[in-house]
Order: C-alpha cells, then structure tokens, then sequence
C-alpha cells in the first residue's frame, strides 16, 4: 500500500506518525551535505583552509577554539575538519574522477582565535577576513579577497581577484596578475602592491617612517593624502601621465624640484614616510583627500 493511501486512514496518530517520518527522511540529504565541529587550541593555532570554489568566511572571537561550519551542494564532494595538535586543517576534497566544476563548490564559516594564523587557498568564489590579527597569508585564482581590522604580516596572491584592505595593521605585501586593489584608512608601515593591468587605491594615513610601494603596468594608481601626511613622494609613469594636487617641496638631493617628463619627485611637510608609485603607462594620481 503507498504512503498516500496510508495518510488517508482514519488513524490520526498513525497518519501523524507517518508524515513525521516522511519529513524526516526528507532533510536527511540536506543534513548530510553540512558540517560543524569545533576544536580546541592553544595560543597562535594555525588554520589551513583549501577550497576549490565557494565562500570562505573568518571571524575573530574571543574563545579559545575553532568552529567550522561547511556546507556543499553535491555529493561527488567532501568537506573535512581535523586538528594535528595546535594546527586545524579544513578541507574540501572530490569523491569521483571526473566531476562538474559548480559541483566542486562548499560554503565555509570559520570562526577562530584573534591571535590565529591563517593560510588560505581558494581558487575561485570569495574570501573574506575580519578582526584575525595573526599572520596570514591567501592564495586565489579569481576568488576576491576582503579582509577588515586585520593585522600581522599579511601575504595575498591573486591572478584575477581583486582585493580590499579597511583599517588593516602590520606588513601588507599583495601581488596580482589583473586583480584591483582598495587600501582604505590603514595603519601599516609597510605597503607593497603590485598589478599588470588592476587599478590600485591607496587612501589612508602614511605613518612616520613608514614605506609604500605601489606599482603596476596599465591601469590607474591614485593616492589620497590629507594636509597633515608627511612623505617623500617618487611617481614615475613611463608612458602614461602623473597628476598632482599636492604643494610639494624640492627633495633635498635636488637643487631644483624635479617635474621632467613623466616622473615627479618632491616631499610634503618633513618628509617622514616614503611613497613610490610606479607605472609603464598607466596614470598616477595624487588628490587630496576629501
């Protein structure tokens, strides 16, 4: 006898009963596509995390473990979580040869000490980053990478993904093939971005002897400064052009202050962090911050 005949029989408990299992079962797949496990760490734990495509989410909290939270859509797929002593290992991993590329796809939120460090690869979807204040370094292909109040010596590899930096500490070195760059309102002493053909935005406060490099091969390179910022400026762009709102004054090597071609030396107030901006022929902007 089907299940719908069942339903029918004037036994309402029994009906219920029925129908209470059919949900159950019914969820059953869905279930088995998430995982959830916690760990718990010491001081400085490293957290690897490899996904091929999807999501990848990091929190800071203030307790002293890591929970994983892993969601994937297809069962030719595995998403995995293990802890080697004071290192978690997060996985996404496919059970078949030959498999679709969207079938590869699993969602991660993981939440980890602010004192963690993280090593991150994913190739394409997104990453995004908040309040970890260990070392890290991320690794895409086209996946985009956002990471907000972080710090520590942060390592980000792009070849197509873009990047963005908000009130980000510590040494920042960030290097992409076509990938553009937003570094707002950070707090580093050291910048290092490069690009081929991405756009680079640096708008933040250049701290006393603090170093930022900025370079690409075509695209725009702007930088926002306010009255009060204090750097050596060197912007070269070989074929493309150099505008400046800044009242600079000659470097003190010179004898004159320097504007020749397309380059443009020169300091603004003492001159204590030092910024170089270079470019084959893309533009370089220097505004005024607003």
């Amino acid at each position: 006898m089907s299940a719908l005949a069942l339903t029918r029989r004037p036994n309402g408990k029994a009906t219920g009963l029925l129908i209470a299992g059919v949900l159950i079962f019914g969820v059953t797949p869905a279930r088995a596509h998430r995982l959830e496990k916690r760990f718990k760490v010491d001081t400085h734990p490293v957290i690897t995390i490899h996904n091929p495509d999807g999501m990848v989410t990091v929190k800071a909290w203030t307790r002293r473990e890591v929970m994983v939270v892993a969601n994937h859509g297809s069962e030719k797929v595995e998403v995995d979580a293990e802890q080697v002593g004071n290192r978690v290992d997060i996985m996404t991993h496919q059970l078949v040869d030959t498999i679709a590329p969207e079938d590869m796809r699993a969602d991660y939120e993981v939440s980890v000490p602010e004192d963690a460090e993280l090593q991150i690869h994913n190739d394409s979807g997104a990453v995004s980053v908040a309040n970890v204040l260990g070392d890290m370094n991320v690794e895409t292909v086209a996946a985009g990478v956002e990471l907000a109040d972080t710090a520590g010596y942060l390592t980000v590899k792009t070849i197509g993904g873009s990047f963005q930096c908000v009130r980000c500490a510590g040494r920042i070195e960030v290097s992409s093939i076509s990938g553009s760059f937003r570094l707002l309102d950070l707090r580093s002493l050291h910048v290092r971005a490069q690009t081929s053909t991405g756009n680079i935005l640096f708008s933040g406060e250049f701290l006393p002897n603090g170093i930022y490099k900025l370079k690409n091969y075509s695209g725009v390179i702007e930088v926002r400064f306010s009255p009060a910022d204090s750097f050596d400026l060197s912007a070269t762009s070989l074929k493309g052009k150099v505008v400046n709102e800044a009242n600079l004054t000659p470097p003190a090597h010179r004898r004159f202050f320097s504007r020749i071609g397309n380059s443009l030396f020169g300091s603004i107030n003492s001159g204590r962090a030092k910024v170089d901006l270079t470019s084959f022929d893309g533009t370089i902007n220097i505004l005024k911050r607003q």
